[in-house]
């Protein structure tokens, strides 16, 4: 069981994360695949080792795909980025994982709607 200095330490430490994360995709990182390419939120595992990187990324799917790559291409880079600008000793092996929750949660009021209109007219 974590206790709850521990827990507010990674919160800490994941958020300082997404922020440099961030500001190296947005600024340093000079792919022009990855300029569609919004960080949304950094999960540390309790361990510390390895970190999920939430993605969102505009475009058609293979846009989106070719993003991912680029991002995946880039890891030893930003991994490296993060010890140097954060003084980190060792930095978290980075997962990019493609954040869907927007898409999803446009599609689920979108159902919502239909539904309310059809209450409408019966």
């Amino acid at each position: 069981m974590e206790n709850r200095a521990q827990k507010y330490h990674r919160e800490r430490r994941s958020e300082a994360l997404r922020e440099e994360i961030t500001s190296l995709v947005e600024g340093e990182l000079e792919d022009p695949r990855v300029d569609l390419v919004t960080v949304n939120e950094v999960q540390l595992d309790p361990g510390g080792k390895v970190a999920r990187v939430f993605v969102s990324a505009e475009g058609t799917d293979d846009e989106v795909a070719v993003s991912m790559e680029a991002l995946n291409a880039s890891r030893g880079f930003i991994r490296h980025a993060l010890t140097v600008n954060l003084g980190l000793r060792h930095a978290p092996e980075l997962v990019f994982v493609l954040d869907q929750a927007e898409k999803y949660g446009n599609r689920v009021e979108e159902l919502l709607q239909r539904i309310e209109r059809r209450k409408r007219h019966n």
